[in-house]
């Protein structure tokens, strides 16, 4: 149903595919969740893993403040990927662990979303390893900080290869202070 890119995606879109970071500002329902999700699935499918994985191995990871956006995006996300073979993972609070373990278990994890306080969990304990993180999406960056998030995506953040082994894409709908001086820790340019 895409038939002409928003602001957002025009201008993203061929950084992105250049395998450079992203700091991007866009309101909300303008398009930032396509620009990503479209990337990463270029990203996964141009660059397939040869050899063996492991399970609960993350190729991509999207951060998202609320488990109701965590939820959409990767429901856009399974919508986008039904005909690549490519596996979205959704850990969120509020949801019963042992059903999205047993999820996580059941198959490869190549797009995983979710909301940092879960994720955080599943890391801490060894449920889902993000070593292999390719691509690095902090959606909502402003809302994290104000629902007082940025310590759980630091460490989530510090799980991840360093900043310039992995893309990273910042997506706010305002650039606070914060969020820069984020922005600059988390992306090596």
């Amino acid at each position: 149903g895409f038939e002409r890119p928003s602001p957002v995606q025009e201008r993203s879109i061929p950084i992105i595919l250049q395998n450079r970071n992203v700091l991007a500002r866009a309101k909300n329902g303008t398009g930032k969740t396509a620009a990503f999700l479209l990337n990463i699935i270029t990203d996964l499918i141009n660059h397939p893993i040869e050899g063996e994985r492991f399970v609960g191995e993350a190729r991509s990871m999207i951060l998202a403040p609320t488990r109701e956006l965590a939820l959409q995006i990767a429901e856009d996300a399974v919508q986008l990927t039904r005909h690549t073979g490519l596996n979205v993972h959704a850990l969120v609070g509020g949801m019963d662990y042992a059903k999205q373990l047993k999820h996580m278990e059941t198959r490869h994890c190549d797009i995983l979303v979710g909301t940092p306080g879960r994720l955080l969990d599943f890391a801490n304990n060894r449920d889902v390893h993000l070593d292999q993180v390719e691509v690095l999406v902090i959606d909502e960056a402003d809302r994290m900080l104000d629902m007082g998030f940025i310590p759980q995506v630091r460490r989530l953040v510090r799980l991840t290869p360093r900043n310039n082994e992995r893309q990273t894409m910042l997506f706010s709908a305002t650039f606070t202070p914060e969020v820069m001086r984020l922005s600059e820790q988390w992306t090596d340019s």
